[in-house]
């Protein structure tokens, strides 16, 4: 064979080196990294959508202090989510408290979280833009935070790293504590669910539910309609989710900004700027009056008195005479009644 031949033959190796290569990072959307820092397992849920290919777990334990990656191909879209209070058996077969997928197995092949549970939520893109979301739609049971790694664009961190089971209201909280429901789960009506004739952003409006849980979780989605301060893009990004995030790191206030910039279409909206533990936000966002009481700094007073954003903004929590308590649980009971008749 002459030297041309070998020259040709080696372009031609080489040529098809960098197509596979190229084919394998098309094929390999993102790595997917799960993180625990709670003081106890989780058992994390997969849920593939309709079309993309299962991964290489359905559902798995994750003890504290632990991680599991795995791959996800181009194009992959699904959720995930922690299942707590888990009890399996030798043979893997068992329940969960929180999140259980109905499998009866540590595997939730192909079945979805019971609410209410905090959800993560993926679309990979292919050869574009990735998008994904913290979601409290389906209520909250565990702290999450995403944060993306290596990849263009704004990769925004997201999540909501407050304890909302702490000051979840009485007609929303889970057993002792476990868990906090969303407004549609308790109550299932239309302006909740945002169903029926409530199903347009312009019918279906932030309740003062949704508006407690954004006060708290500026980033993450808090009700159907949400998309505007909740949907966050990145390209090329492998992916960390992290449960129970204690010393996440800081992101500045650029990293803050959504998907889209559109004004959010339902609701009155004021500019929003704080911190969370280990999230820095800065954008419009909802005003977040309505429940029992609002300052002028975004809290929100709770009914007991306590203040719920108080928590996400940095701010030690306040106490309010009980003369106001009374006021402000006729003010909730006043807005449910009136939102049972009317889609504001």
């Amino acid at each position: 064979m002459d030297l041309h031949s070998i020259s040709i033959t080696s372009s031609a190796l080489i040529l098809c080196l960098i197509v596979l290569f190229v084919n394998s990072k098309g094929v390999l959307g993102a790595s997917f990294t799960f993180v625990n820092r709670c003081s106890y397992t989780v058992w994390p849920g997969i849920l593939a959508n309709a079309g993309s290919p299962a991964l290489d777990t359905t559902g798995f334990q994750l003890p504290k202090d632990s991680s599991r990656s795995f791959p996800a191909p181009t194009g992959w879209s699904g959720r995930f989510w922690a299942r707590t209070g888990c009890k399996f058996d030798g043979s893997g077969s068992g329940t969960c408290v929180t999140g259980d997928c109905g499998s009866g197995q540590m595997e939730c092949n192909g079945l979805g979280a019971a609410p209410p549970v905090t959800l993560a939520e993926f679309t990979l893109g292919t050869g574009g833009q990735d998008f994904y979301d913290v979601s409290l739609v389906d209520g909250y049971n565990i702290p999450m935070i995403v944060q993306g790694t290596g990849g263009s664009g704004l990769c925004a961190s997201t999540g909501c790293t407050t304890d909302l089971n702490r000051q979840c209201p009485s007609e929303l909280r889970v057993g002792d504590g476990d868990a906090c429901r969303s407004a549609c789960e308790a109550f299932g009506s239309p302006e909740y669910c945002c169903s029926g004739v409530c199903n347009t952003p312009a019918t279906c409006k932030p309740s003062v539910y949704s508006e407690m849980f954004k006060a708290a979780c500026p980033r993450s989605y808090s009700y159907a309609y949400d998309d505007a301060t909740s949907t966050f893009t990145c390209t090329g990004a492998d992916y960390t989710v992290t449960f129970c995030p204690s010393s996440p790191s800081q992101k500045s206030s650029r990293d803050a900004t959504p998907a889209t910039e559109a004004t959010p279409v339902t609701g009155s909206t004021s500019q929003v700027s704080g911190t969370e533990p280990g999230l820095t936000y800065s954008g419009n966002g909802y005003g977040y009056s309505g429940y029992g009481s609002s300052s002028g700094s975004g809290q929100t007073m709770m009914t007991d008195g306590s203040w719920l954003a108080g928590l996400a903004m940095g701010d030690s929590p306040r106490t309010t005479s009980p003369s106001f308590l009374p006021f402000a649980a006729m003010a909730s009971t006043a807005a449910s009644v009136m939102f049972s008749f009317v889609c504001l």
